[in-house]
């Protein structure tokens, strides 16, 4: 990890900062300080845009959006689905093809991990479930999100693709056991997996990651080159975005080692950090 006393970062060239919201814009309260609101409106001021990259659903996500008066489309579902509140054009729907929907269910399903587990589907930007677990309803609650019990998910698959898949678990250990053993069966070609948090297992469309989704508004929607890019986040789904930026800040609760990979890393999401790293690189 570099420090920016030792490393010159070109500031002067960021027209774009990308955000993600939970762990980095949005802590316990789950809402935006006055201080991370100010920092945002002073860098628009200066006529940088900026946007929101999240795992969220665009649903979910979209109150962040408003609030921050974002000008570009929002990137919910790490990116699988872009959409532009403004004209409600889906700018890009990258889904998870249905026989891999089919065969991580028949996984999830396993004596070892059917009790452990609660799933999620979502589809159409609705979340459809099994069944609503503890786990599902404190997920629901803080997403503002009604979800579908369904029973056996398989009856969604028949005309539908999930744009992302969730399995949750309080057990982190599991978590980590089951990302594990998924990443060995499938390569990154066939399945993109990562975790949001340490209880959230994700996977989506392997062309799918925050980093790509970053890309598209830079380069396609902007004009932009990666020089051009400051990106925060907090977690492992946000490495690729953090990779990809000119600058690329990790906050203080990442892991450390997505904290590893980020040009500097900030104070935690409950200090404000996102607010201190705008400050310190784009309004200093």
């Amino acid at each position: 990890m570099a420090s920016p006393e030792n490393q010159v970062l070109p500031t002067q060239d960021i027209k774009l900062l990308v955000l993600d919201i939970d762990g980095t814009i949005a802590g316990k309260s789950n809402s935006l300080s006055k201080s991370v609101k100010q920092a945002i409106a002073a860098v628009q001021a200066k006529g940088i845009n900026v946007a929101i990259a999240t795992g969220r659903m665009y649903r979910s996500a979209l109150r962040f959006h408003q609030e921050i008066g974002s000008n570009l489309p929002l990137a919910a579902y790490q990116g699988a689905w872009i959409q532009d509140p403004t004209n409600q054009k889906i700018h890009r729907h990258l889904p998870v093809a249905r026989e891999m929907a089919h065969q991580l269910l028949d996984y999830f399903e396993q004596p070892q991990w059917r009790s452990l587990l609660s799933i999620h589907f979502y589809i159409n930007d609705e979340l459809y479930v099994r069944e609503l677990t503890r786990e599902t309803k404190i997920y629901a609650q803080r997403s503002g999100i009604t979800p579908i019990a369904v029973g056996d998910l398989r009856k969604i698959l028949i005309e539908h693709e999930p744009t992302k898949i969730l399995a949750l678990c309080d057990d982190t250990e599991a978590i980590d056991r089951l990302l594990g053993n998924l990443r060995r069966q499938y390569t990154p070609a066939e399945l993109y997996l990562t975790t949001s948090v340490a209880t959230f297992f994700e996977a989506t469309n392997p062309t799918v990651n925050k980093g790509a989704a970053v890309r598209y508004f830079a380069e396609e929607l902007l004009g932009l080159q990666r020089n051009n890019v400051m990106a925060i986040g907090d977690n492992y789904n946000d490495v690729e975005m953090l990779e990809y930026a000119g600058i690329g800040v990790a906050m203080g609760n990442a892991p450390k080692d997505v904290q590893a990979i980020a040009q500097w890393v900030t104070p935690n999401v409950e200090k404000d950090g996102a607010a201190i790293a705008i400050k310190k690189f784009l309004l200093s």
